[in-house]
């Protein structure tokens, strides 16, 4: 294979894996065509899979990809700062992982993939942040408490929590997070973020 063609395969990848990332991110992975992402990226849809093989597993691509960039960005005590500034933040342009996943619950298999490929990635993450020995546990609640405020603020539109300054909500979770998490280091405020 030339080296043109690696570089041309190389972007037409990126380009799926982006445009699926957004569609994802907005329509969820039911209402998301195989046609609409390859249209988005402006590639042939064979290359969708001829590169990923189906649907699900470049769903599951995109969320991986999109948990281990945000892992590999933030050193393991910003980890959940991280996380919840990207879900509170409507003008925050980062990874949707969180975003696609809860959209997409229906997706028994693509669920599967998806916690096998990153759910245990943020676990450890999260746990390496205490020295508790149910760490395990404590990083499984810290990881539904993002869940489950970024299901009331962004998919149902639960107020006062989908009104609330995201500056705000950050200084009443943060504090929790970091005594269920009992961490060495403190987790950074909101404008270390």
């Amino acid at each position: 294979m030339t080296e043109q063609r690696k570089r041309g395969s190389t972007a037409s990848k990126e380009a799926l894996l982006d445009a699926a990332r957004d569609l994802f991110a907005e329509r969820g992975y039911d209402r998301t065509t195989v046609r609409d992402i390859a249209g988005r990226a402006g590639v042939n849809q064979a290359l969708l899979f001829r590169y990923f093989g189906s649907k699900e597993a470049l769903f599951a691509a995109v969320v991986a990809r999109s948990g281990r960039d945000r892992l590999a960005g933030s050193p393991p005590d910003q980890v959940f700062a991280r996380i919840l500034r990207g879900i509170l933040d409507k003008e925050h342009h980062g990874d949707h992982a969180m975003r696609i996943m809860l959209r997409s619950t229906g997706e028994d298999a693509v669920a599967r993939e998806i916690h096998d490929r990153l759910g245990q990635d943020y676990i450890r993450a999260l746990a390496g942040t205490t020295g508790h020995p149910d760490a395990a546990l404590r990083a499984h609640l810290v990881l539904a408490w993002i869940v489950g405020i970024d299901l009331l603020r962004s998919v149902t539109g639960a107020e006062p929590l989908a009104g609330a300054d995201s500056d705000h909500v950050m200084a009443c979770v943060l504090p929790a997070v970091r005594t269920l998490l009992e961490q060495v280091q403190d987790i950074p405020s909101h404008s270390d973020t």
